[in-house]
C-alpha cells in the first residue's frame, strides 16, 4: 500500500490559502492514498460528529459538506424532492455518482427529517458501507443525557472498529483526544485573531484553513494551523474603516466561497458559526479518566449552542448576543440556506430578538448551488455603507 504524503510549504499566506483551497472539494481519497495510519475513511454530515472515535479506530473523518456549486444533479432528484436542502440533495448525488464510493461508512444525524433520512437512502443504495445516524440528545438537560451520549459513542466505535478491523483501546482514543485538544487549542487562536485584528484575517481565509480539516489528518491540521498562524500574526496590514459583523447560519449546508468573499470585501467578520461542528467543543476535553465518558460529557458540558439542539441552559439569543458582545460587532448578518427548517426558524427568531436590542442586521438566503452574486453585493455595499453613515 503506498501513502499520501501532505506537501511541504514554506510559510507563504498565498501558498497556504492555495493549498487549502485545493482541498475543499479534493476528493475522498481511496485506501491505498490514505496518510500513514489510516486504513479507511469515514464519511459525517454535518453538524457535529466525534472524529476522536474514527481516529483511534484507524478512519480518516471527512466531513461531507455537500457537492458546493459546480456539481451538475443527475441521480439525486429521482431519490428526493426538489424542496429538500441543497446539501442533502448534493451529498445524495454525490453518492449515486461515485464520489464517495472509497469511504467506509457514512454517519448522519437527526438534525432534521431531511438529514436524517439519509441513513436510509445511504444504507439501501451502498450496503457494502456502514450507514448509521448517530442520535445525540436534541434536549440534552435530562440527567441522563452525558450517560445515553456514552453509550452511543461506545456503539458507533464498535461498529467502526468492526468495518475498519482495527481494535481501539482507551490508550489509543486518549491519543487521539489529544491530538484534537490540540486542534482545538490553535482553532481559539485563530478566532481571536479574527475578533482582535481582522485586517489580518478575512473570513473566507479562515474558512479555507478551517475547512482543510474536513480533508486531512488532524495532525497534519495542527502543522498547517501552526504554519498559518505564526505568518498571520507576523503579517503586515492596515485596519480599513469597514464595520464589523457577525455572520451566523453556516452551521450545516455551507455558503458557498464567493459569498464570503463578497462579506469581506464589504465587512469585517469578527465572528461566525461556520463549520461550528468542528469547534462544537469549546473547551479541551479531559486527557485523564475514561475517554469515552469524556467526549461524552463534554459533548453536554463543553459544547456551544446550536439550531439543532435544544439546550434550555443556552439561549439561542444569548448565544448569538454573547458573539456580538465578545467580538466588538456592530451588526449580524443573518443567514439561512434555502430550505433548512432549523437555520430559517432561527433567523425569525435571531431577527426578532434583534430588532428588539436595537442592534442592526441584514436577513439573506443562500443555496450552495449559487452561482450568481451582483444582488447580494450590492445588498452588502449598502449595509455596510448605512452602519458607516450611523457611526460617523
Amino acid at each position: 500500500m503506498t501513502t499520501a504524503s501532505p506537501p511541504v510549504l514554506s510559510g507563504d499566506l498565498d501558498e497556504i490559502f492555495e493549498y487549502c483551497n485545493s482541498l475543499r472539494q479534493a476528493p475522498v481519497p481511496a485506501d491505498d492514498q490514505l496518510p500513514a495510519g489510516f486504513v479507511g475513511t469515514i464519511g459525517h454530515f454535518p453538524v457535529y460528529f466525534p472524529e476522536e472515535l474514527a481516529h483511534s479506530v484507524g478512519l480518516l473523518p471527512m466531513n461531507i459538506l455537500g457537492g458546493g456549486n459546480k456539481l451538475e444533479l443527475k441521480h439525486a432528484d429521482a431519490h428526493m424532492g426538489s424542496f429538500i436542502c441543497s446539501i442533502c440533495r448534493s451529498t445524495t448525488e454525490m453518492g449515486l455518482n461515485g464520489s464517495l464510493s472509497t469511504l467506509k461508512g457514512f454517519v448522519t444525524h437527526p438534525i432534521c427529517d431531511a438529514a436524517k433520512h439519509l441513513a436510509g437512502i445511504w444504507a439501501r443504495n451502498f450496503p457494502d458501507q456502514l450507514g448509521q445516524i448517530l442520535y445525540t440528545p436534541q434536549n440534552p438537560n435530562s440527567p441522563g443525557a452525558a450517560r445515553y451520549v456514552a453509550a452511543e459513542f461506545q456503539r458507533l466505535r464498535a461498529d467502526m472498529e468492526k468495518q475498519a478491523g482495527v481494535k481501539s483501546d482507551d490508550e489509543r482514543l486518549a491519543a487521539s483526544i489529544r491530538v484534537y485538544n490540540e486542534n482545538r487549542r490553535l482553532l481559539r487562536e485563530m478566532y481571536r485573531i479574527r475578533r482582535d485584528e481582522p485586517w489580518k484575517l478575512s473570513c473566507t481565509e479562515s474558512y479555507l484553513l478551517l475547512r482543510a480539516r474536513t480533508r486531512i489528518p488532524c495532525e497534519e491540521h495542527n502543522k498547517l494551523l501552526e504554519l498559518a498562524l505564526a505568518a498571520i500574526k507576523a503579517r503586515k496590514a492596515s485596519p480599513q474603516d469597514k464595520p464589523r459583523v457577525v455572520f451566523v447560519g453556516g452551521f450545516c449546508e455551507q455558503p458557498p466561497l464567493e459569498m464570503l468573499e463578497a462579506i469581506d470585501d464589504n465587512c469585517y467578520v469578527v465572528d461566525d458559526d461556520l463549520l461550528v461542528g468542528l469547534r462544537w467543543i469549546v473547551d479541551d476535553v479531559p486527557e485523564t479518566g475514561d475517554p469515552v465518558w469524556a467526549l461524552a460529557e463534554s459533548f453536554i458540558e463543553r459544547s456551544d449552542a446550536s439550531p439543532v439542539q435544544h439546550d434550555e441552559r443556552k439561549s439561542k439569543e444569548q448565544y448569538l448576543m454573547d458573539m456580538v458582545e465578545k467580538s466588538k460587532a456592530e451588526a449580524v448578518i443573518v443567514t439561512a440556506a434555502k430550505f433548512c427548517e432549523p437555520g430559517l426558524d432561527e433567523q425569525v427568531a435571531w431577527s426578532k430578538h434583534l430588532d428588539h436590542v436595537h442592534v442592526p442586521h441584514l436577513v439573506l438566503e443562500f443555496e450552495e448551488k449559487m452561482n450568481s452574486f451582483e444582488q447580494m453585493a450590492m445588498q452588502l455595499e449598502t449595509f455596510a455603507e448605512s452602519l458607516l453613515f450611523t457611526n460617523a
